[in-house]
Parts: C-alpha cells; structure tokens; sequence
C-alpha cells in the first residue's frame, strides 16, 4: 500500500440485526487498533456496492440462512456483485450462522460470496480457523478444510465467543495487512 492513509468500507446485510452489530463491534475494534475512525459502516439495503470502489480494503458481512440461503439483502443485490472492479482491493468476509440448528449449511453464503468475488481478482485476507465449531458441511471453507473464508460468527450457540474472535480476527486483519 501507499503511504496514503488506508480507506476501509465495511459492507453488511442484516435481517435480524446480529449481523449489524457484529459489523458495528467489527468497527469499534478497527477503529481502535487504528486509533482513528477509519471504517465506514454500510447496510447495503441503504447504498449501492459501488460505493466499493471508494475504499482499499473491503470486509463484507453476510449471513446464512435457513438452508444455505443468502440473506435477503444481499440476495436482492447480487447481480451487483459481478459490476464491481475489485482487481485493485483487498477483501475480508465475515459471516453468522447457527451451526447447531444448520449444521449441513453453516457459512454456506461466506462461500457463496468468497466464489462470487474471487473471480473479480482481489485479494483475500482474514481466513479464520474452524476450530471450536461443530458442523456437518461448509461451502464457507478453504480447499483443503482447515479455516473459513472469513470469520464465522455462530451468535445462536457460541454468543459468549463473539466479542473475543472479532477482536482475534482484527488484529489478524491489521497483521495480514503489514
């Protein structure tokens, strides 16, 4: 990167509001690793993913549901997703599920996502662990299984690990970013 100070747009769609106030912890923590306000917080229902091309590192928060589905904001908006020139962005995902009550689909739309914006050439950091999650299946993880394509949050069963893997997963972003 430059010595331009870094841009971050933080991306979410949240039907129940858990997804919002990961995205809001997600920002406080970053704000404060930077010691600056330097993430902006957007609910793709109120603005256009085009609003992407305005900043250098890109975390996109989703949700899965019921049986693998998208959430329904991002749904609505994911023919969006292929207009976007990203080739120069970084990019970091983060998702919630219920692993317990879905265990066949948990992160499944972290995956869904991760595949839709790897073709569009960015680079990906944040990948996170699988430990400590019982699950059946996964399209939300790595070729070879071991990490997630980005943090995965379980607010339904793991509500007491949220606050620690957001701030694990922000340090790892800031480390990931030199």
């Amino acid at each position: 990167m430059s010595d331009a100070p870094l841009s971050i747009g933080l991306f979410y769609g949240s039907t129940t509001c858990y997804t919002e106030m990961a995205a809001e912890k997600i920002q406080a923590a970053l704000n404060a690793l930077f010691d600056q306000d330097i993430v902006d917080l957007f609910n793709i229902k109120d603005v256009p993913l085009a609003r992407t091309q305005e900043y250098d590192l890109l975390i996109f928060g989703i949700s899965t549901w019921d049986f693998g589905e998208l959430q329904e904001d991002w749904e609505s908006t994911w023919d969006d997703i292929k207009t976007l020139n990203l080739s120069d962005k970084t990019v970091a995902i983060f998702g919630l599920g219920d692993q317990i009550g879905y265990t066949d689909w948990f992160q499944d739309a972290v995956g869904m996502l991760h595949d839709e914006l790897a073709v569009l050439g960015c680079d990906f950091i944040g990948y996170w662990p699988n430990e400590g999650y019982e699950f059946t299946n996964s399209k939300g993880l790595t070729e070879d299984g071991s990490h997630f394509l980005g943090l995965s949050l379980d607010d339904e069963n793991q509500y007491d690990l949220t606050d620690d893997r957001i701030a694990q997963w922000t340090e790892q972003l800031l480390t990931e970013l030199g």
